[in-house]
Order: C-alpha cells, then sequence, then structure tokens
C-alpha cells in the first residue's frame, strides 16, 4: 500500500495535494506559505492552454470496448496527413492507451514553466510519397504532412500496469490541469479521447471547455458506436449527454462492422452492420461511415508493420491495393517510414480520409 501511494503521490492532480507540500504549481506560481494567505484568485489565474488552438474534437462513446482510442488515432493520422497540426489528449485516466497506439509508450513528458511540453509523434515535414486514392476513388496529392503531439497520463506513470486509484475529486483535477498546463502551441485540431460513460472525466471536460474556450472553439463530438443492440443501448446516453450540456454532435462512427480476412479477400459483416446508421437517424445526427476490423491496422500498431493485403480485397466497397513482400530489398524498403506513413497502406486509412474531409469541411462552415 505504500508503494502504491508513493507512485499515486508523484502524478496528483496540483489541486488536490496537501497544502504542506511546498512545491505545488499553478501556472507557475509556487504555492508557498506567503502566498497561500493571499486571495485564491491569485492562485487561479491559470491560463487556458488551448488559446491557439483552432479547433477541439471529443471522441465519445456510452459504451467501453467501441474503439474509441483507435478512432482517436485514425482521425489523427487523417489530419496530419492532410497538413494540419494535431494534438491528441488522452483523459481516460485508469486507462490511456494512446500511447500505446503512436507507439511513444516509453517517452516521458518534458516539464516547461506553468505546464508539460506534450510528446511528439512526428513533427511537420513534407511527404516523400503522395498519400494513396480517396475514399470516392480520386487521387490525393498531398505532400506536407503536420505535426503530430500527444499528452496522456499514460507519460506520467512510473510503470505501464500501474493502477490510477482515484476518486471523483482527484480525476477532476487532472483534467482541468490537462486543459489548462499543456503547452500545445499551435494546432490546427486538438482531439481529446475520453473514457467510457458520463462520468467525472466527461463533466468536469465539457464544464472547463464551454467555461473558458473561445466561442466556436469546441467544435463537437465524433460519437463511437459498434452495430450490436447492447452497444446501441448504452451509447444513445452519450448522445442525450451531448444534448444536455450543448456538445454539437459532429457524427456516428459505427466501428467493428465487418471483419477483413488476412488471408482471403473477403470483408465480414461478423457483428452485423447498419445498427450506428440508424441510431444516428433516429437523433437527426450525421452518420460518418462503417469501419470493419483489420488485423492488418493491429498489426501496424502491435509490430510497425507496414499493411499488406491479398489480391481483390475490398473494403466498404473500394479495392484495396495488393502488396507483394518481393524481394528481401524490396520488403525492407516496403517497412520502412513513420507510422502516418505506413497507416496510408492501410485499408482504414481511404475510409478515414473521407471522414476527416466531412468533418473539416463541417467545421470549416461554422
Amino acid at each position: 500500500m505504500r508503494q502504491i501511494q508513493t507512485t499515486l503521490n508523484t502524478i496528483t492532480p496540483q489541486s488536490t495535494r496537501s497544502p504542506s507540500y511546498s512545491h505545488n504549481f499553478c501556472g507557475g506560481l509556487p504555492v508557498t506559505r506567503q502566498n497561500r494567505l493571499q486571495p485564491p484568485r491569485l492562485l487561479l489565474t491559470c491560463a487556458m492552454s488551448l488559446d491557439n488552438v483552432g479547433s477541439i474534437i471529443l471522441v465519445l462513446s456510452g459504451k467501453g470496448g467501441v474503439g474509441k482510442s483507435s478512432i482517436t488515432t485514425q482521425l489523427a493520422l487523417s489530419l496530419s496527413l492532410r497538413g494540419h497540426s494535431v494534438g491528441v489528449l488522452d483523459v481516460d485516466l485508469t486507462g490511456p492507451s494512446i500511447p500505446r497506439f503512436f507507439g511513444i509508450e516509453n517517452a516521458k513528458v518534458r516539464q516547461a514553466p506553468g505546464g508539460w511540453v506534450p510528446v511528439p509523434v512526428h513533427e511537420a515535414h513534407a511527404l516523400q510519397h503522395s498519400a494513396t486514392d480517396s475514399a470516392d476513388g480520386t487521387s490525393k496529392d498531398h505532400h506536407h504532412m503536420g505535426a503530430l503531439h500527444c499528452m496522456s497520463l499514460g507519460f506520467l506513470l512510473g510503470n505501464r500496469g500501474d493502477a490510477v486509484v482515484w476518486r471523483g475529486p482527484k480525476k477532476t483535477a487532472m483534467v482541468r490541469q490537462f486543459l489548462s498546463d499543456v503547452h500545445w502551441g499551435q494546432l490546427d485540431y486538438l482531439l481529446i479521447d475520453t473514457p467510457p460513460g458520463t462520468s467525472d472525466e466527461h463533466i468536469s471536460l465539457v464544464e472547463t471547455l464551454l467555461k473558458n474556450a473561445r466561442p466556436g472553439q469546441v467544435a463537437g463530438a465524433v460519437v463511437v458506436t459498434t452495430p450490436q443492440a447492447i452497444s446501441i443501448s448504452d451509447v444513445k446516453k452519450e448522445l442525450n449527454f451531448c444534448k444536455k450540456t450543448g456538445v454539437e454532435v459532429l457524427g456516428v462512427v459505427e466501428n467493428m462492422a465487418g471483419f477483413v480476412c488476412p488471408n482471403c479477400a473477403e470483408c465480414t459483416n461478423v457483428f452485423s452492420k447498419g445498427g450506428g446508421e440508424i441510431m444516428a437517424r433516429d437523433f437527426g445526427v450525421p452518420f460518418l461511415g462503417s469501419l470493419p476490423i483489420d488485423p492488418m491496422f493491429v498489426s501496424l500498431i502491435e509490430e510497425g508493420k507496414r499493411p499488406v493485403y491479398p489480391k481483390g480485397t475490398t473494403v466498404a466497397g473500394n479495392p484495396v491495393e495488393a502488396t507483394s513482400n518481393g524481394t528481401p530489398a524490396q520488403h525492407r524498403e516496403v517497412q520502412n517510414g513513420s507510422l502516418a506513413d505506413k497507416y496510408t497502406s492501410c485499408s482504414l486509412y481511404p475510409i478515414f480520409d473521407g471522414i476527416v474531409t466531412e468533418l473539416v469541411a463541417k467545421i470549416s462552415k461554422t
């Protein structure tokens, strides 16, 4: 128990630490015995670190295990591949998985005056090759990749397996600190990956954003579901949460609506399909698309392997380019590149590029 408490004390949110601590900070101002006696407003003047962020997109779901972090990761990669600067904030405090998705689990955040510097996935740079065809079959010619940075509680844990045993007030304080003390710099889009449900993290997140963000900065939410009725029933609660809190629903994504076989050209709807689209229609919100399970995407995330598909593979009505292993030298060449570059070979990328195109167009009109 003493070891657990020691670990937690190293990452305890500032506003919940004991007053006896002399190394607390609020926007760079040390909390000392002297200034603790000053009016509280002097200690609560932390400026939002989101001042230079263009648009904020929440990724929500009332159900766990539907793939919110996977959706967040692919939205971020697709936006970056279109040349946008992107940040990803992981507020799933008890199950932070964003560091693993981006392959940066061993990275640590750097401290700066008044807060943290997020961990880079990649900086802005020119693409060596143009991206693949888009979802509508037209050729894309993206020559510039935007910078991509992440912030997660996972970077602050001593060990990957450490449990975060926090009650509501500490979670609330941590979420608010993430929103105020991370130096994102200039961003086009900030994606916020949330835990399932409508609990402390969600309430704190929405309250803080709606109170401090400038008008129109919170673009809205992408709501994730799977096709099954049991998932739909829980995700409906998230749509009601958005309605009650005034968060616009940018659209619904139906995840796991099919399985792309790695050994043949079939894409089978193992969990049925269409439940998310029906739910979106019932609530009068946009439906962004259905996504199958692609084992090649799992291999990309877990092993860093560029996706390879059998000839004739078709996903969402679009043919996927078959990739030959070729000679050992050609194989090594194919496997080179960043995560984003390899992702362009994934069957899911054209679908997400279409989703991102729709989101960007919708946000730019507001």
